[in-house]
């Protein structure tokens, strides 16, 4: 009976399935890539991420207890040299199970299992996690007095935008108020040019008018002379 024993028999005696497992975790640190069941990918995951985690320390000891689960040395090398780097900064999840389908006869759920450094496709779609910014409603820290050094932080980056911004708009009025000076002086200049051109037109006038009267007086004496 199945008392207390939770882990997948896979219909194998313990020395059959501890060999087919050490088999397929072979295959797949070699080829980065297999097909095979749904519950045997599970057990394999379980059986061989703990191998993965080992390999990131490159010493003897590691080495011997890998080779004593996988008994190969192939395996064991390309596991130490080629794969540990890929993995090295992956704190777990090296593996990722993609579901096929059913098969074909005894229609058993089908899967591929990889290890997921090496599925350069899904590693170029895959965007960068934006970082996340904490607030805090609370606007003192735990001692009552002082507040913590996020909300701090913050205040002071929030203190300083308006500075820039109210900068900015003071240099533009600046601006402004250089150009309008410069209108209201050449609207001045015009305003007496214009005053100097009719006090010249406003002298010229009466003399126009003094020769018109001159010459109407003499046209007067003119006539009796000519009766």
């Amino acid at each position: 009976m199945r008392h207390g024993k939770k882990f997948n028999h896979l219909g194998r005696t313990p020395s059959h399935r501890k060999a087919m497992l050490s088999n397929m975790a072979t295959s797949l640190i070699m080829e980065k890539r297999i097909s095979t069941t749904v519950a045997k990918a599970k057990e394999l995951r379980k059986y061989l991420e703990p191998l993965l985690t080992k390999s990131k320390t490159d010493d003897t000891h590691s080495r011997r207890v890998v080779f004593s689960y996988l008994q190969n040395k192939d395996s064991v090398s390309e596991l130490f040299n080629n794969v540990a780097d890929k993995i090295a900064e992956r704190p777990g999840g090296y593996t990722r199970i993609l579901k096929t389908g059913n098969r074909l006869g005894d229609n058993a759920d089908m899967c591929i299992i990889e290890l997921v450094d090496y599925n350069e496709a899904l590693l170029k779609d895959a965007k960068p996690a934006k970082a996340k910014t904490r607030r805090s409603r609370r606007g003192k820290g735990a001692s009552g007095d002082q507040k913590p050094a996020e909300t701090a932080a913050t205040e002071a980056v929030v203190e300083e935008a308006p500075l820039v911004e109210e900068a900015e708009v003071v240099e533009e009025s600046t601006e402004v108020e250089d150009v309008a000076a410069e209108v209201a002086d050449t609207v001045e200049e015009v305003v007496n040019v214009e005053e100097e051109v009719a006090e010249e037109v406003a002298e010229e006038e009466p003399t126009e008018e003094k020769e018109s009267d001159e010459s109407a007086e003499a046209s007067e004496d003119d006539e009796p002379k000519k009766e």
